[in-house]
């Protein structure tokens, strides 16, 4: 079991010593595995991976049949389809299962995961809620449509700039347009600054707005009535999205300060999160498999530590959940201003890079970075008595480093996202002890740049492997194969 290409990273890849076939099959990581009554065949897991290639209306096509088809050909245990809204509203070319016009395409995915992996792989769906961000506006269109002059503002800037501070409004709003942000920033209140320099961007605790208010109402009934139509649509579990950016994640926040009774403390911030999963499980019934995607540590100044993570997860455990998938970071706090006209993308900046990281994180490297919040979840389940599943990820690529994991009880089963996606086959290779062929990921992010831009989802790798005679289905800009050799 030679190790490869170790020298020519910053970080040694993980131990890359591949199985024989005899090997592979007294592994731990290819032994079965139950989620509450849902059987799995192996422990090897592909995450959500938002791949864009839905239509602009959230419908299937025929992108996402082969993409899906692609991975489960390489026959994971469980392979979860991207996050999929449950809102009726434009979301862009993200898939959505907010009505039932939705189902026929989602349950022609299940259709083609199971002919493709021979009915081996089990397929989940991620769903989640997000709240509305806006794109980041050119100054003069902020300051002439959505920028509330108010009397603070004037008193602020006869401390700043006192020959301005008595102009006509409209002249007022012209000067503020050209100023610069050290300037602005002294003028404006924080959150206005934020929708200038980022853009606006909801947050649960806009009690002000009325929709805002009301999501502790709606959200219940949204989720349980888009797990619903998952079961119809055949999926083998739903996984509820509470992690990174996205509402339910902002409910169980340590900046979650809602003074409703669904903020503000512990208790209160898993208020909302526990209602929904009561409500999807009384809507899909006690047999089907219901889990959670689950940040263990925000990463944020003022965010949610793991002593938090694990707090909840054991109250998510109790609710009965048939698994935890645990991962990290990937915040708009501390994202990185984006350029005019664009959107804030939520893996810019410290947090993002925990939640993906690469070879050029600092110590101890990317492999296996995020796993000790994964152990320390599954220590407090423990200990509480349940045995309910942990899933890790972050940075595995190789069998021993995988192996490993699963033997010392860090987790219960290995997700890899980035190193599926540049070898969809890499979990099958390994079993049939095939290591040597395995295309390994380099972890430079590649795929997360094309994700930030909306762009259809690939692999650098791929596009150095081509099979004559087989036809290669490209991206829209003609300059990448959409399906890995």
């Amino acid at each position: 079991m030679a190790e490869r290409n170790r020298a020519s990273r910053p970080w040694p890849l993980p131990p890359g010593g591949w199985p024989s076939r005899e090997e592979a099959k007294e592994a731990l990581l290819f032994q079965p595995m139950d989620l509450g009554s849902l059987r799995l065949k192996r422990r090897t897991w592909v995450p959500a991976m938002v791949p864009w290639r839905a239509t602009e209306d959230g419908f299937v096509t025929q992108a996402n049949l082969d993409w899906y088809g692609r991975f489960a050909r390489g026959r994971p245990g469980v392979l979860v389809l991207e996050a999929t809204g449950i809102r009726d509203i434009p979301s862009g070319p993200l898939l959505r299962i907010s009505h039932e016009r939705f189902i026929p395409g989602l349950s022609r995915i299940v259709q083609r995961v199971r002919e493709e992996s021979g009915g081996e792989t089990r397929l989940l769906i991620q769903i989640l809620d997000f709240l509305r961000i806006r794109r980041r506006p050119e100054p003069s269109v902020y300051f002439e449509r959505f920028f509330e002059l108010r009397p603070e503002h004037r008193r602020r800037l006869e401390a700043l700039a006192p020959e301005v501070a008595a102009l006509p409004e409209g002249e007022l709003r012209r000067w503020l347009a050209v100023q610069g942000q050290d300037l602005l920033a002294g003028v404006l209140d924080p959150r206005e600054f934020q929708d200038l320099v980022y853009g606006a961007r909801e947050s649960v605790n806009d009690l002000h707005l009325p929709w805002i208010r009301d999501l502790p109402r709606a959200l219940p009934s949204l989720f349980a009535q888009a797990a619903a139509r998952a079961k119809e649509a055949g999926f083998d579990g739903v996984e509820l999205h509470y992690a990174h950016a996205y509402t339910m994640a902002q409910f169980l926040s340590r900046t979650n300060e809602r003074d409703d009774g669904y903020g503000g403390s512990p208790e209160a911030r898993l208020r909302l999160p526990l209602e929904v999963i009561a409500a999807v499980r009384a809507a899909v019934g006690e047999d089907y498999c219901l889990g959670c995607r689950m940040l263990g540590d925000e990463v944020i100044p003022g965010g949610s530590r793991i002593e938090d993570a694990s707090g909840y997860a054991e109250a998510f455990a109790r609710a009965g959940l048939d698994f935890l998938s645990i991962s990290k970071g990937g915040k708009f706090e501390d994202a990185k201003p984006p350029r005019v006209g664009e959107a804030a993308y939520p893996y810019t900046g410290p947090s993002g890079h925990e939640c993906m990281p690469t070879t050029r994180i600092g110590p101890p490297g990317p492999w296996s970075r995020n796993v000790p919040l994964a152990a320390q979840i599954r220590a407090r389940v423990r200990a509480a008595g349940f045995t309910t599943p942990v899933v890790t990820a972050g940075g595995i690529a190789g069998f021993t480093q995988a192996e490993n994991l699963l033997q010392k009880g860090n987790a219960d089963l290995i997700a890899s996202a980035r190193q599926s996606l540049a070898d969809p086959d890499w979990f099958l290779k390994m079993e049939q002890g095939r290591g040597h062929e395995i295309r390994r990921c380099t972890f430079t992010n590649y795929c997360e740049g094309l994700d930030r831009r909306h762009k259809e989802v690939t692999c650098k790798l791929w596009d150095r492997l081509f099979t004559p005679g087989d036809p290669i289905p490209l991206s829209k800009d003609k300059k990448r194969r959409l399906l890995p050799p």
